[in-house]
Order: C-alpha cells, then structure tokens, then sequence
C-alpha cells in the first residue's frame, strides 16, 4: 500500500471511530432520565384576578417584588399594553412542545456531562421585552422571557436596533438556554486580554456544540447561514488579522465590541471587509481554538474548563485552513 492510500485508509478510520464512538455517547445520553414541565406564568398571570392573586404570590415569591403593592400588579393587567403583549404570546406560543422536546434532549445531555446539575424549574413569562435578560438560571431556576421571541420583524421591537432583534427568533429559545448553562459553567472571564476573551467565548460555545449536537452551527451561533458561511470561508484572514495586529495579548478594552460583542458587524476598520463581515467573529475563533485543543489534547470537559487562556492556545496546535 502506497503512503497516499495508506494516509487515506487512516484518514477514514479515524473518521468512522470518531463517528462510532459519538453514536455511542447518544446512546448512553438517551437513556438519561430528566423532569421536565414548562410552567406558563404569562398564561396564568394573564388571568390574575384579585381572588387568585394570594396564591399566584405565593406559587412565584421570586416573580413578585415586595415594594409594589398588589393594586399594581392588578392594574397592570388592564393595561392596553399588557393586554396586546398577552394575545401575541397566546397566539404564538399557544403549543410549547417542540421547545420541551429539544429542552428534553438539551438537559439530557447536560446531566451526562455535568450530572452534578439538577432539573430545573422551567417558567415562562412576559419581560417588557428585557432582551438584555432572554434567559436566566438561577437557583434551580430557568426563566425564559417568551416577549423576546416574537420573531425579528415584529411590531414590538421596532426601536431595538437590527443586529439586536435577528435572534429575537423563536428557534433560539434552546440555544440561548444552552448558552445561559455554558456560560455558567465557563464562569467569569478571569484574563483580560483579547485572547483570554476570545478562550472564554470558545469554551461556550465548544460546550453548547455537545449540548446541542443535532443543531446546525449557525444556529448555535447565532448567525444565518450567510454569515456563518462567510467566517468559514473567510477563518484564515480573520486569524491572519488578528496576528498581524498583534491583537491577541493586548487588553485594549475596545477590541471586545469591535469583534466579541453583538454589533452590527466586526470592525476589522477595512471597508471592503467591514460591509459582509457579521459580528463576533472572535467568539468564531475561539470556538475553534477550543475545539482544536479538545481534538489534539486528551483532556476532559473539566479540564477544558479550568485550563488558562494560554496553555490551550499553545497546545491547540490551531492552524487554520488557506
């Protein structure tokens, strides 16, 4: 057998092991029992009355704050506003099974990963659109504010700048969930350089990727498949850059917005670039640092998540393709 038939041989060996091992892990991961139900308190506070009030207080201490009086939160549902904001999730949200059915799979996988974290108690509410707070975990807690998904054209979000509301989408509400998790388990970012950020995105998102295996990339991202094709197609230069600027070390507190943070799109400070180039394309390269380092180290999950910035950039052997 000559060297390029055997390089082939091992190449598709490799691939089907790696293809027969993942199978496996599903396997293992759908027999993980989970206790899921999703509580619709925008349904129920659409009903509040003052006769159902006490108890509705009682049920969710958390979703009512003491300084207001309960004259306020029964006034509130009277409101033409609130009225409007009740039909709409009525109307879009009258069936929630598919969210339970990938929420199902999501903690699933979580409890396989991490078994240390438990079911949580799943609420759904109205937020006044508080994008900034889509999902939150807290305390045994998963809050998800179903104003935020209306879809990105809808009449509520007209103030909210485009870049924002793309993902203010119904098909994000498990991927953010997925995110929320990551995020807590990646915990605060603790090296402020650019690459210590840029380690931090790609460990999130490494995790969200196993949390969500049947998910397309973009998705996971958050971009539409134009955007994730053009960081694809455009790894190399965007590496290139980042190495050419010497970027990686520096703690400029401006690079986060310009490349980590939602915007309208990456400043690379290139016009011909800056017009197709999405946003946080640096949480791109971070999430294939990560998975090269996970692909050439044999490490675990924990690992991964306490190993600095620095040692999984230099043992991640990351080469980005021309």
């Amino acid at each position: 057998m000559n060297s390029a038939r055997l390089l082939k041989f091992i190449i598709l060996f490799c691939v089907f092991y790696s293809c027969g091992k993942e199978n496996e892990i599903e396997k293992k991961i759908a027999k993980i029992p989970v206790e899921l139900e999703i509580e619709r308190f925008d349904e129920l506070f659409a009903g509040l009355t003052q006769e159902n009030l006490p108890d509705l207080k009682k049920e969710y201490p958390f979703l009512f704050s003491e300084k207001y009086a309960d004259s306020i939160w029964l006034n509130r549902t009277k409101d033409t506003i609130q009225l409007e904001v009740n039909k709409e999730l009525s109307a879009k949200f009258s069936d929630l099974s598919k969210e339970k059915e990938e929420l199902y799979s999501l903690f699933q996988h979580l409890k396989y990963y991490f078994p240390e974290i438990k079911d949580p108690r799943i609420i759904t509410i109205a937020s006044d659109v508080d994008y900034r707070n889509k999902i939150v975990v807290s305390k045994g807690l998963l809050i998800i504010s179903l104003d935020t998904y209306l879809g990105k054209d809808h009449h509520f979000y007209e103030a909210i700048q485009k870049y924002l509301k793309q993902n203010f989408e119904r098909d994000q509400i498990v991927p953010d969930v997925a995110s929320a998790y990551a995020k807590n388990l990646v915990g605060p970012i603790r090296d402020r350089s650019f690459l210590g950020n840029l380690i931090s995105f790609g460990k999130e998102l490494y995790l969200k990727n196993l949390l969500l295996p049947k998910a397309d990339a973009a998705r996971k991202m958050g971009y539409t498949e134009e955007q994730y094709e053009w960081v694809m197609a455009n790894e190399e230069q965007i590496w290139r850059y980042f190495i050419d600027k010497q970027l990686l070390y520096s703690t400029d507190s401006e690079l986060m917005p310009r490349f980590l943070y939602p915007a309208p799109f990456s400043k690379f400070y290139l016009e011909e670039i800056d017009k197709e180039a999405p946003d946080r394309v640096g949480q791109f390269i971070g999430w294939r640092i990560v998975t090269s380092y996970m692909q050439n180290n044999n490490v675990s999950l924990r690992q991964l998540l306490l190993a600095d910035a620095e040692t999984i950039f230099n043992t991640s052997k990351y080469k980005p393709a021309r």
